[in-house]
Formats: C-alpha cells, sequence, structure tokens
C-alpha cells in the first residue's frame, strides 16, 4: 500500500518514508548537519507518518477527538545513534516503522539515510495523551497503526 504525496512523503510495505533536503539553517559552521536538526527531521517524519495513517484521515482523528477530547501525541522516550554525518544540500529519507503498539504508546524506529548509507538511527516512544494524562489510543488510531506494523508481516492487526 503506498499513499501520499511528495509533501507529506509515503507508506509503503510497513514504513513511512519522507525526504528532506538539508539547508543552511539546518548546518553548524561547517555546512555538517547539527544534531538537534535531526530531531526535527524526525519530527517530520512522525507527524506525517501519522498523517498518511488513514484514507480517511480527518475522519479518523474527529472520531478520536470525540473519544479523547484534546488529545495529542508526546514523546516520552527516546534514545538516539549518530553514525555518520550529513552535509548541506544532501537528500535524506526519514524512514519511520512502527515496532510496537501498545494500549497508550507506540514504539517507532526511525531512521535517517543518505541513499543506503545510515546516518543517525533512533527508538522512539510516543505516548497518547488527553487532558495531560496518559490514555489509551483510541481504537481507529490504534488499529490504523497496527495494521501498518503488520503490513510488512503478512500478519492480521489486532482489533
Amino acid at each position: 500500500m503506498t499513499h501520499g504525496n511528495s509533501l507529506d512523503g509515503s507508506i509503503a510495505d510497513g514504513r513511512h518514508t519522507q525526504p528532506v533536503r538539508v539547508y543552511y539553517e539546518d548546518t553548524d559552521f561547517s555546512g555538517v548537519v547539527y544534531h538537534a536538526s535531526y530531531l526535527r527531521f524526525m519530527e517530520r517524519g512522525r507527524t506525517n507518518y501519522l498523517r498518511l495513517l488513514g484514507a480517511d484521515h480527518r475522519a479518523m482523528f474527529e472520531a478520536a477527538e470525540k473519544e479523547a477530547p484534546g488529545f495529542s501525541f508526546v514523546v516520552r522516550h527516546m534514545s538516539i545513534d549518530f553514525r555518520k554525518p550529513a552535509f548541506m544540500d544532501d537528500v535524506l529519507d526519514i524512514v519511520t516503522t512502527p515496532e510496537e503498539v501498545k494500549g497508550a504508546s507506540v514504539m517507532l524506529n526511525q531512521k535517517v539515510m543518505r541513499g543506503a548509507d545510515l546516518l543517525v538511527e533512533a527508538h522512539v516512544q510516543v505516548a497518547f495523551v488527553s487532558g495531560g494524562r496518559a490514555k489509551p489510543i483510541p481504537k481507529p488510531l490504534r488499529i490504523a497503526m497496527q495494521a501498518d506494523q503488520k503490513a510488512g508481516s503478512g500478519a492480521e492487526p489486532a482489533r
């Protein structure tokens, strides 16, 4: 399954790929990508991954809003491994793959790639929060994430 547009990247075979070009503002004085820029790149990947989860994305979020008013996703934990640098004008792919979908959180694997080279890898736990407290992920969102998690394995998502 592939859907999306060039601005949002695309989802295929259980992973979201978001292309990002490195601009001057993303680098330090030497033209190397500043470490905090990778966090912004990965945030774009996570945001667009959620945007592209369902065919009727707006309806899915409206249903979630009814179940859990004022909801949001927040990063609870992140471990990150910087392996190789990126440079000004590089075109990178931010690859986001759900590793585990739980009741109130999802563990994502995110990779920053330049072609076949792995530059940065992160494991990110994102929690679902409503009213300032962790809450179960509403069913429409949970089903969409589980379906994407299972897409590469051919297994049926839990309902």
